[in-house]
């Protein structure tokens, strides 16, 4: 992580802004991003540091550029989008995340986008990288929101529109607001998108899927696809908020042990003590080793994706990660907790 100036603070929408920041020349190699990865921002208040994750907006090869936008009691968003101005300067953590698309200048291909709310911001740097990258492919975005004036970038997928004739469509979903030119009325549910998929746009058509939301809508949305014959392997997921409840199926809570952990980090060895109600493992590190990743704390992120190398964790939630990732032995450290009398994980595997 490093301290990085703010060089820009744009309002989107009455709620939203868009931050820019300036990278040094020593650090771009570090900064270098995928469309679609996200950064971390951290703010020191007192003795508190508060982390949040946010997504690149900018296509690849852009600046780095992030949107933040309100959530009612939300202690870095409400500052954010009310205080925060062009020369401030915040902790910014170097680019992660997998929610990217593997682009050919070749490729002829067909990318459909389905976004809510915030999730546009991943979804705008993957489409604007594909439209640049892909000259013969094309893309249709299915994006919704409450209304006109609530929708975030509006004026970026415009020109994108202008831009690129032809080969973006824009189908734009009001909830709160009648139909207006060409835009739909109606909750962006997996009924309703089973019904727009049926009548104007198909599915055998569609190379790749992305989707970025809320996790019940992404999972609603998933299952729609998923029973109209949409293989798994073409559908690229990212998750903005989680349930406030365990995944089905999830572990009791006379799952979790008293254990012996050891955390590999940067190639040093962390060892303690944890029992059932000391919570997630994370919790514990941190009391340790302060370096250790982590951002949202909800398992959707995976800042703390690590490899368990040794034992058994519990899980309350894990839909931060792809079943290829569980099946290889990945956890999330902030919803761990030990299954086995002794546990090794592995940040740096």
């Amino acid at each position: 992580m490093h301290r990085l100036l703010i060089t820009d603070v744009r309002r989107l929408t009455a709620d939203a802004v868009c931050i820019t920041f300036a990278v040094p020349d020593e650090l771009h190699g570090e900064y270098h991003f995928r469309p679609g990865q996200h950064v971390v921002l951290a703010r020191r208040v007192g003795d508190e540091e508060i982390r949040r994750t946010y997504s690149i907006c900018s296509p690849a090869g852009g600046p780095l550029r992030v949107a933040v936008k309100h959530l009612p009691g939300g202690a870095f968003s409400t500052w954010a989008t009310t205080e925060l101005r062009a020369g401030d300067a915040l902790g910014v953590m170097t680019p992660t995340g997998r929610f990217s698309l593997d682009l050919l200048p070749s490729h002829v291909k067909h990318y459909v986008a389905i976004a809510a709310g915030s999730g546009i911001t991943p979804i705008l740097s993957n489409i604007a990288t594909v439209l640049e990258v892909e000259r013969r492919s094309r893309v249709t975005l299915v994006y919704a929101n409450r209304t006109h004036e609530s929708t975030m970038f509006r004026d970026e997928l415009e020109d994108l529109r202008e831009r690129h004739p032809g080969r973006f469509a824009l189908r734009s979903v009001f909830s709160r607001e009648s139909s207006r030119n060409s835009h739909l009325h109606g909750r962006l549910t997996g009924a309703w998108l089973r019904e727009l998929l049926d009548n104007t746009i198909p599915v055998p058509d569609v190379d790749e899927w992305l989707l970025c939301g809320p996790s019940a809508l992404v999972a609603e949305v998933t299952s729609v696809l998923t029973v109209l014959g949409v293989p798994a392997h073409s559908v690229h997921r990212e998750l903005f908020t989680a349930d406030n409840s365990g995944e089905p199926g999830g572990p009791r809570d006379d799952a979790v042990v008293e254990s012996d952990v050891t955390v590999v980090l940067n190639g040093k060895r962390t060892s303690f003590h944890i029992g059932p109600s000391d919570g997630p493992i994370l919790d514990a590190l941190l009391q340790l080793r302060p370096d250790a990743p982590y951002a949202c704390r909800e398992g959707v992120c995976a800042i703390c994706r690590v490899r368990a190398v040794e034992g058994d964790v519990t899980m309350r939630r894990s839909s931060g990660l792809e079943p290829g990732e569980l099946r290889a032995g990945y956890v999330l450290a902030c919803q761990a907790q030990p299954a086995s009398q002794r546990v090794v994980l592995d940040f740096d595997a």
